[in-house]
């Protein structure tokens, strides 16, 4: 085999890696944290005020039972009328994020189910507003099973 030959095993070689790896890059999913990330950021000022408003109260907390993950509201805030929404965000899979209504009972508490939660490490991002205050708060919380 003379050095021509070999030049050309060579070129198609390059050229098959370089094929090869152009596949799998097309082939690779990346979720964005949002697909509306531009619009967020512009409200970011919102997310600094509400988790200054919601250091001035006692905590949120955020605990487990066997079948639930369970949401404590402060105790300043038990009887007012809370509107507001939870995001449990999973940063490795946009598919596991779960997104709920703040649906709080007469004590304070929000229960989600586990079965409704399919990965198992999140940042629960959570906000809500009493009256003209927003609060925002985010935890993290990995779900045993």
């Amino acid at each position: 085999m003379n050095w021509g030959h070999k030049l050309t095993i060579v070129f198609i070689g390059f050229a098959g890696l370089i094929g090869t790896m152009v596949y799998k890059c097309t082939q690779q999913k990346f979720d964005l944290v949002s697909e509306d990330y531009y619009v967020q950021e512009l409200k970011y000022q919102d997310k600094i005020d509400g988790n200054k408003a919601a250091s001035e109260i006692s905590p949120v907390t955020i605990s487990q039972t066997a079948n639930d993950v369970i949401i404590q509201m402060p105790e300043e805030l038990k009887g007012l009328s809370l509107k507001g929404d939870v995001w449990l965000y999973c940063a490795s899979k946009a598919a596991d994020d779960v997104k709920l209504p703040l649906t709080l009972d007469a004590n304070g508490i929000m229960e989600i189910n586990k079965n409704h939660i399919t990965g198992s490490s999140y940042t629960a991002k959570i906000s809500w507003s009493s009256g003209n205050t927003k609060y925002y708060k985010e935890l993290p919380l990995v779900v045993t099973r």
